[in-house]
């Protein structure tokens, strides 16, 4: 991976692009779900990278607390898919999204 920005290296930056590529790879069987989930996954981790460069505290609350909401709606999709019997249920994916939850909300709250 070229890293052109420091922002590149957090650990938050690192997190929601795992989720993203999790989300990616879990091959959810219901299209509009699978659709939504990765949607929702792509949002959330680039908003946290254009909200991690900006030096300004409005913007960057902003673009984290969407980056909050998109993360939130990824783990609705694959809780509704779980259910429906779409996707395979993964401890590893949820754990990455509560790590990244954990990330994302704090800087949420640090704004």
């Amino acid at each position: 991976m070229a890293t052109t920005f420091h922002f590149q290296r957090t650990q938050v930056y690192l997190a929601a692009r795992a989720v993203a590529v999790i989300v990616h790879k879990a091959n959810i069987r219901d299209s509009e779900l699978r659709d939504q989930a990765t949607r929702a996954a792509k949002s959330c981790f680039l908003n946290v990278s254009e909200g991690l460069p900006s030096k300004m505290s409005g913007v960057r609350r902003r673009h984290f607390a969407t980056a909050l909401g998109s993360l939130g709606e990824v783990c609705a999709a694959l809780d509704l898919a779980e259910e429906l019997g779409a996707v395979d249920a993964d401890a590893r994916r949820d754990d990455a999204i509560a790590r990244t939850a954990a990330l994302v909300g704090g800087l949420v709250r640090a704004e």
